[in-house]
């Protein structure tokens, strides 16, 4: 299939654009995840999601552990979500204590875009990427963050 297309990223683009909306309709249309409660185990996913659409590691990006965290992001969530304060250097290292406090964060967001989104688990997931990515919901199909949110849906999609 790729000798139809000029590189892999038009191909990508490709499936980005025809093949993935569709088959999201479908599921949307066949109520699959239409009206489904957000579980713990549906956070999970999301919270791995993140962590498999994370961009490549970049030594001088000031970012934390597989997911690209920003320090200051640790340190507020980290006395959120475990009551201390964890330092960018602990969380990096200790990925079971970064995906508490991520499950910790992003449920409550999921929860939120689940209820915005008028209970569709499709368009929550997309919009809670959306936040991660820039901290507003809404941008969920602009731009570079449409093409990452859906990313991280595909990745989602794969745990079900």
């Amino acid at each position: 299939m790729l000798s139809c297309f000029q590189s892999r990223s038009d191909l990508f683009r490709f499936h980005l654009r025809h093949l993935l909306p569709a088959a999201l309709l479908l599921l949307w249309a066949g109520g699959l995840f239409a009206q489904t409660p957000i579980s713990d185990a549906k956070v999970e996913a999301l919270v791995e999601a993140l962590r498999l659409s994370a961009p490549p590691a970049s030594p001088d990006s000031g970012l934390y552990s597989d997911w690209r965290i920003k320090p200051d992001n640790i340190s507020r969530w980290s006395k959120r979500c475990v009551n201390q304060e964890v330092t960018p250097e602990q969380f990096a290292a200790d990925q079971a204590l970064a995906r508490q406090v991520l499950v910790c964060v992003m449920g409550k967001v999921l929860r939120e875009e689940f209820a915005a989104a008028g209970n569709n688990e499709i368009v929550a997931v997309q919009r809670a990427a959306a936040w991660w990515m820039t901290g507003d919901p809404a941008q969920y199909r602009d731009g570079s963050t449409g093409a990452y949110t859906l990313r991280v849906l595909e990745a989602y999609l794969r745990f079900f």
